[in-house]
């Protein structure tokens, strides 16, 4: 059979097979049944597997719609809609804006930029497994638009080192850019939700001034990235927090807590400051007075007192908690992603380089204090005290 007796035709319900008729041609059945060509087969592929694709954003969506028309339809000959239907008008200019590509060439187009959305968000095709991730005291996992981030070392009250913070940070800067990700989650796994930085590190060091440097600039490092995560940053906390625990609580965009929870800020009975940006947010949040309470004299707060101070946004019964929260946070993440990060950046933007200012400061303060004598004599105190 000679290659122009069989045409592909393009239609609005997709690609089909015609025959050009000729006289004395006889087709057998098996030469009439030909298969689609590579091309045509991709699309039709990447059309099932763009529905795999949680996040595809408003721009991306258009240029599909314009590749679409142009690969089934062809250049647009219709007519322009009027100025007052904004949603006929915009599909248009997509489409429109194709030109005078020829079918298989939007084909082509429009099988690339789904190949790159898909390795965008790391799924393979039409199925969409969670990516997750377990480290050193600390898990990670992206479901369904949510990044999880999971303090997970119950048996140390979910206490902080280098690694969790290293891999903190790391998390949230890939979250700005992670088309999987539409908000972010912090929490802790067991009763605590976290118990400040692992104090049982500067008990066993010989050089103090190494090991302090090096943990400041890892907590101005994760902290940053704090400062710097476009994507909401709610923050779950399902049981006591203590120290940074509760300093970080003014970076996040959403407070929820179990009514178990309570917050403590032990610094000066430590000889150590605050950090996280804390004595730049509390104060905004709380007020001085109260501000001055938790930060300068280590006033432990419940739940509720917490909630009325502005610094947890809604307290929820322990038993129901992780439903609840697991429900608001999946509503959340449904909601279109450029809004939620525009409207963030309207919010924090004014103040980041603030911000980042003041955690440089505060860290600064705390190297200084960790190296001092009256905090290693209190810290000393306070571990054996603990054993």
């Amino acid at each position: 059979m000679r290659l122009g007796s069989l045409l592909y035709q393009f239609s609005s319900r997709g690609l089909k097979l015609v025959t050009l008729r000729r006289p004395n041609v006889h087709l057998s059945q098996a030469q009439f049944t030909r298969p689609m060509s590579s091309i045509a087969e991709k699309f039709a592929e990447s059309q099932a597997k763009l529905k795999s694709v949680s996040d595809q954003g408003n721009d991306v969506k258009l240029k599909l719609y314009g590749l679409y028309k142009q690969a089934t339809v062809g250049k647009n000959t219709t007519k322009k809609p009027g100025v007052m239907d904004f949603v006929g008008k915009v599909k248009w200019d997509a489409w429109t804006a194709a030109g005078d590509i020829s079918q298989e060439e939007a084909q082509k187009q429009y099988i690339a930029v789904v190949e790159g959305l898909l390795k965008e968000s790391g799924s393979a095709g039409a199925d969409s497994a969670p990516k997750s991730v377990a480290g050193p005291g600390l898990t990670i996992e992206v479901k369904d638009g949510v990044r999880t981030i999971k303090l997970n070392r119950p048996e140390k009250r979910n206490a902080m080192t280098a690694e969790m913070y290293d891999a903190i940070g790391k998390s949230l800067t890939e979250a700005n850019t992670d088309s999987a990700t539409n908000v972010v989650v912090l929490t802790g796994s067991g009763e605590y939700f976290c118990s400040g930085n692992d104090v049982s590190n500067f008990t066993i060091v010989k050089d103090i001034k190494s090991t302090a440097d090096a943990a400041c600039e890892r907590l101005r490092a994760c902290i940053t990235s704090c400062i710097n995560c476009q994507k909401p940053l709610i923050i779950l906390v399902n049981g006591p927090a203590i120290g940074i625990g509760v300093t970080i609580l003014g970076l996040a965009d959403i407070v929820y807590a179990s009514e178990r929870a309570h917050f403590t800020t032990p610094f000066s009975s430590l000889g150590l400051t605050p950090e996280a940006c804390s004595t730049y947010t509390f104060p905004r949040i709380m007020g001085y007075t109260k501000a001055n309470e938790v930060l300068l004299f280590n006033a432990k707060i419940t739940a509720r007192q917490a909630e009325a101070t502005g610094i947890v946004s809604e307290v929820f019964p322990d038993k129901t908690f992780a439903a609840e929260t697991a429900k608001r946070v999946q509503a959340m993440a449904k909601l279109p992603v450029k809004s939620l990060v525009y409207t963030k950046d309207l919010i924090r933007g004014r103040e980041r380089k603030l911000l980042h200012e003041i955690n440089v400061s505060e860290c600064d303060r705390v190297n200084e204090r960790c190296q001092s004598e009256d905090s290693m004599n209190a810290i000393a105190k306070y571990f054996y005290r603990e054993k």
